[in-house]
């Protein structure tokens, strides 16, 4: 490895927690972890419940008539604004896709609303637009709404994005946590924690012997072939903020059940594995940005990873863990010396700001 910072651990890894004397917001606010889960429980819940906001899901579902129409809001605020494998052009809207799509809806369109810095280049944002629309093409869908603001200098970090999407899920899909069943299978679409270590490695200025290329990338098309390929397919999350661990733990909380993680079967890449041990970082909880999480009866699992391994983001496809037992939410992981550990949330976040 080599680097700007290769003899000091980099300092956007520490993610403090908030002073027991003053309550404020802390970089693991935005970080997925338990300090967001509390921060959602305490602040967002009591004030804005309902029942649609109540579910948690990636994406809100509306019915309208016989139709299930799909709603997702999403921020984005990457550091850097560039990475191996992308931009956050392109990974606003692959975020956005893929939250409809893990909902199994298929995206109708996006806004997107532009937070610029006084002083940011023109030319690098025509570069991040552009990109923005070649991401769209291929993902066959428009940004058809769009709005900007400008804030002074030294008010933001360049750029912000955010956006909205919607999109329509098939009738009577019905896919939803209280399906989960003892002895489902958990499977997940390919290697997991690519896209943190590369937006880390980018923003650090590190280098490693292979390069850590971003999985961001729509998976609308990925779930269209899950669907059409049969099987029970109870529910499905896009490991985004805290990675597959937490992840998993969302969905052992929202079922009511225990997950047991089998270590040795989540498929890390070669590169991605030696920078977490350089760096002290868990692949578990690194983010990807084009893998989705899903839960499938234990009977179906077959099928279902023979119909992901059919789409091209599908390929490295496999089973990582089961449910044991409906009624005691936690998650455990199964070491590769077969001792069984707790899985827990982490309090804050090991990479802020990777989407």
């Amino acid at each position: 490895m080599s680097g700007s910072n290769r003899n000091s651990f980099p300092p956007s890894l520490n993610c403090p927690a908030p002073s027991p004397k003053r309550e404020v917001i802390v970089l693991g606010h935005g970080g997925g972890g338990r300090l967001t889960a509390d921060l959602v429980s305490q602040v967002f819940l009591p004030a804005l419940s309902n029942p649609v906001l109540d579910r948690l899901n990636d994406s809100a579902e509306l019915k309208l008539g016989s139709r299930q129409i799909l709603f997702t809001t999403d921020a984005f605020v990457v550091s850097p604004l560039r990475f191996p494998g992308g931009d956050i052009g392109s990974l606003a809207v692959h975020g956005t896709i893929n939250d409809l799509a893990v909902a199994g809806g298929q995206p109708l369109g996006i806004s997107a609303a532009f937070i610029l810095e006084e002083g940011f280049p023109i030319a690098e944002l025509r570069s991040i637009v552009q990109s923005m629309r070649a991401a769209a093409d291929q993902a066959a869908v428009s940004v058809i709404a769009a709005d900007t603001k400008v804030v002074e200098h030294g008010k933001a970090d360049g750029l912000f994005i955010t956006t909205s999407g919607i999109g329509l899920a098939p009738a009577g899909l019905g896919l939803g946590f209280d399906r989960v069943r003892a002895g489902d299978a958990v499977l997940v679409s390919g290697p997991v924690g690519d896209h943190g270590v590369a937006v880390m490695a980018a923003r650090e200025g590190l280098e490693f012997e292979t390069t850590v290329v971003s999985d961001s990338a729509p998976l609308h098309g990925l779930v269209s072939s899950m669907l059409r390929g049969g099987g029970a397919i109870r529910c499905m999350r896009d490991p985004t903020r805290g990675g597959v661990a937490t992840v998993v733990n969302e969905l052992a909380k929202s079922a009511g059940a225990e997950i047991v993680i089998e270590e040795t079967s989540v498929p890390v890449r070669d590169g991605v594995r030696a920078a977490c041990e350089i760096l002290g970082l868990d692949p578990l909880y690194v983010a990807c940005e084009g893998r989705l999480v899903a839960i499938v009866a234990g009977a179906d699992a077959d099928r279902v990873l023979a119909a992901m391994r059919r789409h091209p983001l599908g390929e490295g496809a496999c089973r990582i863990g089961a449910v044991a037992e409906i009624g005691n939410p936690r998650v455990l992981l199964r070491t590769a010396f077969g001792a069984i550990r707790a899985l827990d949330l982490l309090a804050g976040a090991q990479l802020p700001r990777i989407c």
